[in-house]
């Protein structure tokens, strides 16, 4: 049984400091990971413009933002200029590399994609990702393989461009199991391996659940087995700083159940990409996420295989 660990790293603070922490806790417990980076600049402070969507504050409070990101943090691209990750932190990058793990694209401007992509043409989408490839062949010296896209937004273009720029694979959005995604009904190749498990943000804060119970509320979510295991997104900047005792806690608990905690590749290579099932995708919501996000939404229906766009 495997759960693989996403870790989407979204600043320069949590490449420079949650990364490496992540690194080792994960080394001390033998656990595989892949590590997704945001290679351009940091504009977290751009965010802001998020105050106004319904539920983003009340998010705001229950997860104590400035906590986890720092006050400098939320600065950037307003009040201070938004540092270049991948030039700034490239070592950092090629370290979890080295040290044996996957890693893979998230974005090149993570406050940009995030609040920009839905609305986007094919032209914007296409050069974001452009972008984002050409600083990782920068920074590792090869082209990426897999792509999660920012804040799991995501597009029709953005969804073609992962079959155009030749990711082996996605895990882009929401879901509950490997598929290949249609949109609309167009179908596309690269598969995607969304995430099945709530954060650790969605779920603090709600129902009485603060950092100290939220482990064993997760836990209990996966203590019956799955035919298609599970994908768990984590944050450098929350489980690699503030919450890594939560992460330590999940990792002990996983094992205990009996999950392997994996990379993304390990499952990707432990199925038949094109055998995996047809499910449509769209926008919809998520508990304790502000917002609609790329999510699966069922199996498409039709025997045929359709011709991938």
């Amino acid at each position: 049984m495997r759960i693989a660990l996403k870790v989407d790293v979204d600043t320069l603070r949590g490449t420079r400091e949650g990364v490496p922490r992540l690194v080792e806790l994960f080394r001390r417990h033998d656990a595989g990971a892949t590590f997704l980076y945001s290679l351009g600049p940091d504009h977290t402070g751009r965010a802001i413009r998020r105050a106004l969507r319904p539920g983003f504050a009340s998010k705001v409070r229950r997860t104590s933002v400035v906590r986890h990101y720092g006050v400098r943090t939320l600065l950037y691209g307003t009040l201070l200029p938004g540092p270049d990750i991948g030039v700034r932190e490239a070592d950092t990058m090629r370290m979890t590399r080295d040290a044996g793990f996957e890693t893979g694209i998230h974005c090149w401007d993570h406050v940009r994609w995030q609040d920009g992509v839905a609305r986007a043409d094919a032209d914007w989408t296409l050069a974001e990702m452009r972008r984002a490839c050409e600083r990782y062949v920068e920074v590792f010296g090869e082209p990426p393989r897999v792509h999660g896209a920012a804040g799991w937004q995501m597009n029709v273009h953005a969804l073609r461009a992962t079959q155009r720029l030749g990711f082996d694979y996605a895990s882009d959005g929401r879901g509950t199991h490997p598929h290949l995604p249609f949109w609309n009904a167009e179908p596309v190749r690269c598969p995607q391996f969304p995430t099945t498990l709530p954060t650790l943000d969605e779920l603090i804060g709600l129902d009485g659940v603060g950092e100290t119970q939220v482990a064993e509320r997760l836990l209990a979510r996966t203590a019956l087995p799955t035919a298609d295991g599970h994908v768990f997104t984590l944050h450098a900047e929350l489980e690699g700083l503030k919450l890594l005792p939560v992460m330590e806690q999940l990792l002990v608990g996983w094992k205990a159940q009996g999950w392997t905690p994996t990379s993304l590749r390990r499952v990707y290579e432990s199925v038949e990409p094109l055998a995996l099932p047809r499910c449509a995708v769209g926008t919809g919501s998520v508990p304790g996420r502000s917002g609609t996000l790329f999510v699966q939404q069922g199996p498409f229906p039709g025997e045929a295989m359709p011709e991938a766009a």
